[in-house]
């Protein structure tokens, strides 16, 4: 059994979903399990239409028309007739989010967002599934919210992985070609619950450890991890392989081709993953398993944008102790910030935090009675793993650094965004 993950820039469009059935013919595999993303940027415009159901708008025809016309230009273009099955479960979904819309009595933005934005990858299967089915692929389409069960912590619900495995071994077909989602779970009460952005990477890395998976490979609109974002670097390399420590390692401080939380259950397992390019099925990609030296070890970049600096102090100029550090960050775990960067002194504590829940308003309310509090918005943190003095030199070049910090393999630094 194999874990196959296809992202949403594989299936942006017709000519997309024409390649991701030519690279399954192609590869050739009989026993797999795939998991495919969101089409192109609709996770984007489904979240805009949460967040003007929330902010009350009066436009959300405007985002629901967006995504109804961007995916059945797809249909359409994907020639399956005016009469097609695939056209009518189309419509019944935009109604379930309608309907839902319309008697949802819930304030609570994540469990919307959730019950909204999990439809994208809805969508996007029932798209695919229809296309191999058009053209005599066989294979299961499966609704992952009934294997992956999770808490009801929702935008970043945690697995329960004994219930879910026992239902992944009850309902996967390990003899044939089964199609599911990523990025969604739901919880006890039957509800829909996402697994964090970008979360379907970790979906496949739930799915190969429940199975005893051979491999996972992951299909990206890249060549595999490459040692900085082309997006923001002009020269990249290709690293060939790289361990799992090392992958976690980079995951963690940002580095966007894997998914923090894919690498855990692999690697409890030792199960190998392959991230690939869609582009090019016969290209060799990068290897990730155990206890294996990062090849080439070159500097690693990682760009992390949309930081905020805060640098907290007593407002009595007394010592920075240990209840504080527990009381403040009881306030970051309840907003859901993710700190990415500390740094400590006798009187004062640095953050280095995103705050992907727009709860920062709410954080600073909480400490602004008892701290003295400034801040800085709209910063880069840039990340450099296997740091040398060259590459420093680099990124140091042109740019106001607010803060700067170095360990034995790792370098850090907080700039102003140009």
């Amino acid at each position: 059994m194999e874990i196959f993950k296809f992202g949403g820039a594989s299936v942006k469009d017709a000519t997309g979903v024409r390649n991701f059935m030519a690279m399954l013919q192609k590869l050739d595999k009989k026993e797999v399990l795939i998991v495919v993303s969101a089409m192109g940027k609709m996770t984007n415009t489904f979240e805009d239409l949460v967040k003007a159901y929330h902010q009350n708008e009066t436009n959300l025809e405007k985002h629901l028309d967006k995504a109804r016309l961007f995916h059945l230009t797809i249909i359409e273009n994907l020639d399956f007739g005016q009469n097609a099955s695939i056209l009518d479960e189309l419509k019944t979904i935009f109604i379930e989010i309608s309907d839902f819309l319309q008697k949802n009595n819930s304030t609570d933005y994540d469990y919307i967002y959730d019950q909204i934005v999990s439809k994208a990858e809805l969508i996007s299967t029932r798209i695919c599934s229809a296309y191999l089915a058009k053209h005599r692929v066989k294979h299961q389409w499966l609704d992952v919210r009934k294997c992956i069960k999770t808490d009801s912590d929702y935008r970043r619900a945690r697995v329960d992985w004994e219930t879910t495995t026992k239902a992944i071994q009850d309902k996967v077909d390990t003899s044939g070609i089964t199609l599911t989602q990523g990025f969604i779970g739901s919880d006890n009460y039957g509800r829909t619950t996402t697994l964090g952005r970008e979360g379907s990477d970790y979906t496949a890395g739930i799915f190969a450890f429940c199975l005893d998976a051979e491999k996972v490979s992951i299909f990206k609109d890249v060549p595999g991890v490459l040692n900085a974002d082309p997006r923001e670097f002009e020269e990249t390399h290709l690293i060939e392989q790289i361990s799992y420590k090392e992958a976690i390692e980079m995951a963690f401080y940002g580095a966007s081709v894997i998914h923090p939380k894919t690498l855990q259950p692999l690697q409890r397992k030792g199960i190998p993953l392959l991230v690939r390019s869609f582009l090019d099925v016969n290209s060799k990609g990068t290897y990730v398993g155990s206890e294996l030296d990062i090849v080439p070890k070159i500097p690693c970049f990682i760009v992390k944008k949309h930081q905020i600096l805060i640098s907290i102090s007593d407002k009595e100029f007394q010592f920075v102790m240990e209840h504080d550090i527990s009381e403040i960050f009881g306030f970051l775990h309840q907003y859901k910030i993710k700190v990415n960067l500390i740094q400590n002194s006798a009187i004062s504590f640095s953050l280095c935090i995103e705050d992907n829940f727009n709860n920062f308003e709410q954080l600073m309310a909480k400490l602004k009675p008892n701290y003295k509090v400034k801040y800085n918005e709209n910063l880069t943190l840039y990340t450099i793993r296997h740091f040398d003095e060259e590459a420093m030199r680099l990124l140091e070049r042109d740019k106001e650094v607010l803060l700067k910090q170095r360990s034995r393999e790792t370098a850090q630094l907080i700039v102003k965004a140009t």
